[in-house]
């Protein structure tokens, strides 16, 4: 099986570019994290918290599962909320991710526990 090749666009630094690669099942906030892409995940996924909030490629967004109320929920508080925007904890790598670009906003809202960044696993 090919890798996917995922862009993300880092507003938090400019608008610095990485790309990593995934296998397709892989969790989308847990890619970030072992890429050392600064995806927070302070509610260590669950769906308590926005600070996975990521911006996803118009292109990509129609093929995926819709958001849960939870994640909508949790979303609702995200700092820079676009249509396209999901919490990465809720999503898995898919085919159709192969070469899109994920944009992470300038900041986060951590409501869950103030400034808590977990180690990655």
């Amino acid at each position: 099986m090919s890798l996917i090749r995922i862009r993300w666009v880092l507003k938090k630094r400019g608008t610095e570019v990485l790309t990593t690669t995934a296998n397709v099942g892989d969790n989308l906030l847990r890619l970030a994290q072992r890429n050392d892409i600064p995806l927070e995940g302070a509610c260590e996924g669950v769906a308590a918290c926005s600070t996975c909030h990521c911006i996803l490629d118009p292109a990509l967004f129609p093929s995926l599962p819709e958001a849960s109320e939870k994640e909508e929920d949790m979303l609702d508080q995200a700092f820079g909320l676009t249509v396209t925007s999901r919490l990465a904890c809720q999503l898995t790598v898919e085919p159709t991710f192969d070469g899109t670009t994920i944009t992470l906003p300038e900041a986060t809202r951590n409501f869950y526990v103030d400034g808590h960044v977990p180690k990655p696993h």
